[in-house]
């Protein structure tokens, strides 16, 4: 039987075959997951209505189970306008406050979309966050000697 939180066993062996400086990609609903990362990402599909579950919820158990190293958001491109380009985004209050310590990095869209495509991102949780730039790329640190 498993301690902890997550218990969803794809998931798990994904994570198990990530290691240090994998990246994890946690997508929102609108998130183009097919083509959106790279073919040989494993894929686990956590969208079974809208809204539910969400991007944080899913934070909430995976930093349990994983060291986080650093956080990507998803920030509007530099011509967004109108509804693409928010005067907050919530979502990203709440990734930072649910990771203190982590280094985060801002990337406008295109290039968020060219970053989630590299090679190095070995897990794409989809999540069905409805939520307005609620993705995340995560990259996965190192285990310390007191965990």
């Amino acid at each position: 039987m498993l301690n902890g939180p997550l218990i969803h066993p794809d998931l798990l062996a994904a994570l198990g075959r990530s290691g240090h400086s994998g990246k994890i990609l946690i997508t929102d609903g609108n998130y183009p997951a097919a083509s959106g990362a790279p073919a040989s990402a494993e894929r686990i599909h956590l969208n079974l209505a809208p809204g539910l579950l969400d991007v944080s919820q899913i934070l909430d158990v995976l930093k349990q189970a994983v060291p986080i190293e650093r956080a990507g958001l998803m920030v509007p491109a530099a011509d967004a306008v109108g509804i693409e380009r928010p005067d907050s985004i919530p979502a990203h209050d709440e990734y930072r406050k649910a990771l203190p310590g982590v280094t985060f990095d801002e990337i406008p869209r295109w290039d968020f979309y060219e970053a989630a495509k590299a090679e190095d991102v070995t897990v794409v949780i989809i999540s069905a966050d409805q939520r307005l730039y609620a993705n995340l790329l995560l990259t996965i640190g190192v285990r310390t000697a007191d965990e």
